[in-house]
């Protein structure tokens, strides 16, 4: 069973996700925040990150940035609903960054479950 961390500010989607997760059959690690999810990295081994971009403590976007430094090989997707911009600014930018995937949300099960198929089974880190 794959194991996901999953690393999003908003608790209600947060909960939502992780148990829509967890019904598909994917053991979930949850965080509340950038730096909370770094730190579960640190101690707890997952096969893939999903993370929010807009998040107040530290950004998507920099979790991906340390997380290709740290931990090159690691699967990641990034997920945002957007904030000031479109949600395709910044997932763009997730992608050039190492995401091998990226979503907007409100996410569509279908397309979310078949992203994380695909990341799990490639062999590497997303381009960029």
């Amino acid at each position: 069973m794959a194991r996901i961390l999953l690393i999003d500010d908003d608790e209600g989607f947060r909960g939502m996700l992780q148990r829509t997760l967890q019904r598909a059959g994917y053991e979930v690690v949850a965080s509340g925040s950038g730096k909370e999810g770094l730190d579960l990295l640190s101690r707890v081994r997952v096969d893939l990150v999903l993370t929010d971009i807009i998040m107040p403590d530290m950004d998507g976007l920099e979790i991906i940035q340390r997380l290709r430094q740290t931990q090159p090989s690691l699967k990641i997707i990034a997920i945002s609903g957007g904030g000031r911009k479109k949600p395709d600014s910044y997932l763009k930018c997730a992608q050039l960054f190492g995401a091998l995937a990226v979503l907007t949300k409100p996410l569509d099960n279908q397309q979310l479950f078949a992203s994380i198929e695909a990341a799990l089974c490639s062999d590497g880190a997303g381009e960029g």
